[in-house]
């Protein structure tokens, strides 16, 4: 990586977790919209919240990642859903209650990921 790409990649970087985290905060909220067949109006509100912040700084992300040479939408699928799975992972505190095979399984599709932004030339 040229030096003059380091600073647009780690902006890349900065704003595609942002903007998984606040997907993730949208997804866990999501899950939480229906409750006993009503509609639980602040979870969907929360959940909204969430997915408007995050598509914002999705679309932020995008411009920086076209700048670093990024202009393939599954390469930047891939980095958003990544981020966004592990935002969820995280966030929702269930990871760590994941049978250890689980969370092999979970860190082996994130390498894969990875390997696949790196292979596709990313």
């Amino acid at each position: 990586m040229t030096p003059d790409k380091i600073v647009p990649f780690l902006i890349v970087v900065a704003l595609t977790v942002i903007s998984g985290f606040g997907d993730a905060q949208g997804f866990i909220h999501a899950a939480n919209i229906w409750q006993n067949g009503r509609l639980a109006w602040d979870a969907l509100a929360k959940s909204a919240l969430g997915f408007a912040f995050g598509i914002s700084m999705y679309w932020i992300a995008l411009r920086w990642m076209k700048e670093i040479g990024i202009v393939s939408a599954e390469i930047q699928t891939l980095a958003w859903f990544a981020v966004t799975i592990i935002g969820v992972a995280l966030a929702s505190g269930n990871f760590v209650k994941w049978q250890v095979s689980e969370q092999v399984v979970a860190v082996v599709v994130l390498v894969g990921i990875g390997w696949l932004m790196l292979r596709t030339g990313a």
